[in-house]
């Protein structure tokens, strides 16, 4: 059962990215961090389940935000 603690941490997660992402739209951040979350669903022991979010959140975003060779201008 996820509490109402893990909530707000989870929540508390896509404020710190939006202001470390400026960049990427808050939805689609949002939606990386409900999905990232979604797949510690079946965990028992959710103490660091905010804090593995957070980790895979920003890598995922941080891959996605990386420019293209070709967008690169000189």
């Amino acid at each position: 059962m996820i509490g109402d603690d893990e909530f707000l941490q989870v929540e508390q997660v896509i404020e710190r990215l939006m202001t470390r992402y400026p960049s990427v739209s808050p939805v689609d951040i949002e939606h990386t961090v409900r999905t990232v979350h979604k797949r510690f669903a079946e965990c028992t022991i959710r103490d660091f389940v905010p804090l593995l979010v957070e980790k895979a959140a920003r890598r995922d975003l941080a891959d996605s935000t990386v420019p293209a060779a070709g967008d690169i201008v000189l």
